[in-house]
């Protein structure tokens, strides 16, 4: 977007914008309801609501930036057809609001976007075309054929009808929670950053709203401290919804102005989120939804507008989108047994004589650890005793003090284990 066009964006009438969006959307992107959390509350020693938009239709916020774009068209565009491009959740969103609106949609997916989404997708209609290894090439892609073909271009983040769809949500929120003091939102191009602290700001400008990236999604992070839009040149995290080389024009405009502070999280911290979901609340968030749930024990630490602001902290973590494929919760679900240490492996050299397996078997069983994989290996031992044998052990535990009175175990019997994770 050039920058006449931003500044133009800039000077419209959001409020009345916002409400026109909220009036669009109304009966067909859900108004989700809050969910206290117990356990986050208690993990950062504040008040924490959640605002669970992966229970939104279509699994994800993106309905609401989608749907009020193309209601906004007249009949001559959507006869034209619809062309976006998306790493997945826009992509569904496009799809159902072009469905409801009569109109053909085409989109653009980059070839590591999961099959759960591109299924999703096509399920409601659109032709889903494979292009590029992220979004951005991708995105360059559907540009392209919306040049040549004529069709609408409906841009995942950088557009003010989207970004105001998006905003909707913050709507929602300071609805639902009056005494809302922080609403914690992930960042990828930064549509629906932009459109939730364009509410939260327009009409409850004290309520702070503080983005949060993955380490391994730079851009916005890059861009803030150069003072204008500046491209990442890798993009590397699991959550693909946020993975973004290239932020909005439009939407670094209004961060810039809006955005109170930007908390960055690691991947062990997004992984151990969704884990925490699964567990306490029952809840399926994908990785990029569990971005702003990761940042939260980090705020006091990483945020000083958060740090130095006095009372008591009432937080609203949008989680964006819950569309996670089950091969990928698995592997999410043993990382975080890992990190939590609640999975262990470890190896141990053992004299080749009968009885050393066994009694192995015995010192884990009397520390109450469950075994879930054996691997014994001849000829893997380096010969610490005369014929050894190399035992590879996976078991189940109850936190790292666990795993530490278990190797302890080991060591006071002569073992020598080695813990591989």
């Amino acid at each position: 977007m050039d920058q006449k066009d931003v500044i133009k964006n800039l000077q419209r009438d959001h409020a009345e914008e916002l409400k026109l969006a909220a009036k669009r959307l109304k009966g067909t992107a859900r108004h989700t309801r809050i969910i206290e959390s117990p356990a986050l509350s208690d993990l950062t020693g504040h008040k924490i609501l959640l605002k669970p938009e992966n229970l939104q239709v279509t699994g994800s916020f993106k309905i609401r930036g989608a749907y009020n774009k193309i209601a906004s068209l007249s009949d001559e565009e959507l006869a034209r057809g619809i062309v976006t491009a998306s790493a997945g959740n826009h992509a569904q969103g496009v799809a159902y609001a072009a469905r409801e609106r009569g109109a053909k949609a085409t989109i653009c997916m980059p070839q590591i976007t999961p099959p759960l989404k591109v299924d999703a997708t096509k399920a409601y209609g659109a032709d889903v075309v494979l292009h590029g290894d992220v979004f951005d090439e991708a995105a360059a892609y559907a540009q392209k054929l919306s040049d040549e073909q004529g069709m609408i271009f409906v841009p995942p983040f950088d557009d003010y009808e989207v970004v105001c769809g998006q905003g909707t949500i913050g709507l929602e929120i300071l609805e639902d929670v009056p005494d809302v003091t922080d609403v914690v939102v992930p960042l990828g191009g930064g549509g629906l950053g932009a459109g939730v602290a364009l509410a939260i700001k327009t009409f409850r400008p004290e309520v702070r709203v503080i983005g949060a990236i993955p380490e391994g999604s730079p851009a916005f992070l890059n861009s803030f401290r150069a003072g204008h839009v500046v491209e990442a040149e890798q993009v590397v995290t699991s959550a693909e919804g946020v993975a973004v080389k290239h932020p909005g024009d439009l939407t670094f405009a209004l961060l810039n102005e809006f955005l109170d502070d930007l908390v960055t999280v690691t991947e062990r911290d997004i992984n151990e989120m969704i884990l925490l979901m699964l567990e306490k609340h029952k809840l399926v968030v994908e990785a990029a939804g569990a971005v702003s749930l990761a940042a939260l024990e980090h705020l006091n630490l990483r945020s000083r507008k958060f740090a130095s602001a006095p009372g008591p902290h009432v937080v609203v973590p949008i989680m964006s989108g819950g569309n996670i494929d089950t091969v990928t919760i698995g592997a999410v679900i043993q990382k975080g047994m890992i990190a939590r240490g609640r999975i262990m492996n470890f190896e141990v050299e053992l004299p080749d004589t009968p009885g050393q397996l066994v009694k192995v078997a015995t010192l884990l069983a009397e520390q109450r650890a469950n075994v879930i994989q054996l691997d014994h290996d001849q000829f893997k031992a380096s010969g610490h005793y005369t014929n050894a044998v190399s035992l590879g052990v996976t078991v189940e535990t109850n936190g790292p003090d666990h795993i530490d009175r278990i190797l302890a175990a080991l060591r006071a019997a002569g073992f020598q284990p080695r813990r591989v994770y």
